[in-house]
């Protein structure tokens, strides 16, 4: 008879789960439509879902944010934000908590993640190096002095991104060098070292395939060049003298590289001082053209399938946002969205972007198709945009 009584019972069992799953489903959200907005005057970020466009939480108590940055885990869960103070926060955007905070650094501009998730780099100007993390404890793993020269100057480090291989290539802005360390064994780091690339490299990128590393050159015109796929070919210099015979104007907001564009096989950079946004042949690395804009370029952002990019401009022109027309390199649209314009980010397909209003307190949403503004989110001194799609692509 016992089986008798057990069937009905097991009956009962999975029609009361198969009754409570839907409740349960409706209380779970994916990761991947999520997204931060850093408000920089408070140390706070709010966590926004990209479909609805709307704020889910405010997560506070993140330090100085006046240059943050962050990056995202692979399953798109835990923000990593870099605040300008030398404060790594691990953030859980699902709760909405700070899930541990180290002061690493006394100022610090950044950091990247790499390939396999595992370790978080912080790129310092005080002290100068880079320290790396695991990334589940943030426990410290490895602490890479930037010494140069008789080994007692200290360099800030610039430009940090992740690369192939569980590396990290960066830039030393007071004595000229790229390095490529080698995170294979966190306890054992490797370092490539690449002196003399230029005057005060500023920022730097790597292609979405992971091969190539760029860094600008704030101290001259040009930018240096390294194949991370034959590293042993050295560091070439590409677009030198730019500028050459004009006089370059001052510089308000130093460009971002990291922002920049790759789009229809061609590269779309900020050119310092000018206003100007390069446009370099990807094969050969030969400028093709220069685009005329509106004011001095920040940041060069192309939309994900390329026909765009969208250009934001420091001051006085820091009001206004133009786009470029990929196929013809003609601009087809200035917009407007207000005083104090610091970033734009694409949704992860396209369709529309986020732009930061830092003086009206608003994140402005624009549909890339017809230009029109669709929504407005309101936001304390907003800068940074990003969203959870960054966790799967190199360099970022």
């Amino acid at each position: 008879m016992t089986p008798c009584f057990r069937r009905p019972l097991f009956g009962l069992l999975l029609a009361a789960a198969a009754f409570a799953m839907p409740a349960a489903a409706d209380s779970l959200r994916g990761t991947n439509d999520l997204g931060i907005v850093i408000e920089r005057a408070v140390g706070r970020l709010l966590v926004v879902e990209t479909s609805g466009r709307k704020t889910l939480a405010e997560v506070a108590g993140l330090g100085d944010l006046s240059h943050a940055a962050a990056v995202f885990s692979r399953d798109g869960r835990f923000a990593y934000v870099f605040g300008r103070d030398g404060g790594l926060s691990k953030v859980d955007l699902l709760t909405a908590t700070i899930v541990k905070r180290v002061m690493q650094a006394g100022n610090s501009i950044g950091g990247a993640i790499s390939q396999n998730g595992r370790l978080v780099a912080v790129q310092n100007y005080e002290p100068g190096g880079v320290k790396v993390f695991d990334s589940a404890t943030l426990e410290l793993l490895a602490d890479i002095p930037a010494t140069y020269g008789d080994g007692t100057a200290r360099s800030k480090v610039v430009g940090l991104a992740d690369a192939p291989g569980n590396r990290f290539v960066f830039t030393l802005y007071d004595a000229g060098e790229i390095w490529i360390a080698d995170l294979s064994d966190p306890a054992r780091p490797t370092l490539r070292k690449y002196p003399d690339i230029g005057r005060q490299p500023y920022d730097g990128l790597v292609t979405p395939d992971g091969r190539h590393y760029i860094a600008g050159l704030f101290g001259e015109d040009g930018l240096a060049l390294l194949d991370l796929w034959n590293p042993d070919a050295g560091v070439r210099r590409i677009l030198g003298g730019y500028g050459r015979g004009e006089q370059p104007l001052p510089v308000y907001k130093m460009p971002h590289l990291r922002g920049w564009a790759q789009a229809g096989g061609r590269l779309y950079l900020p050119a310092i001082g000018r206003h100007e946004v390069l446009v370099v042949d990807a094969a050969t690395w030969t400028e093709v053209a220069r685009i005329p804009v509106k004011g001095q370029p920040v940041f060069v952002m192309a939309r994900p399938d390329g026909r765009q990019v969208w250009v934001n401009f420091a001051l006085p022109d820091n009001g206004f946002v133009q786009v470029i027309d990929v196929p013809t390199s003609t601009l087809v649209r200035t917009l407007e969205p207000g005083p104090g314009v610091l970033h734009l980010e694409f949704t992860p397909r396209g369709e529309q972007v986020w732009v930061s209003v830092r003086d009206q307190d608003r994140v402005r949403v624009y549909d890339t198709g017809s230009f029109a503004e669709v929504d407005a989110l309101p936001a304390d001194k907003p800068s940074g945009i990003f969203f959870t799609a960054r966790a799967n692509r190199i360099g970022l």
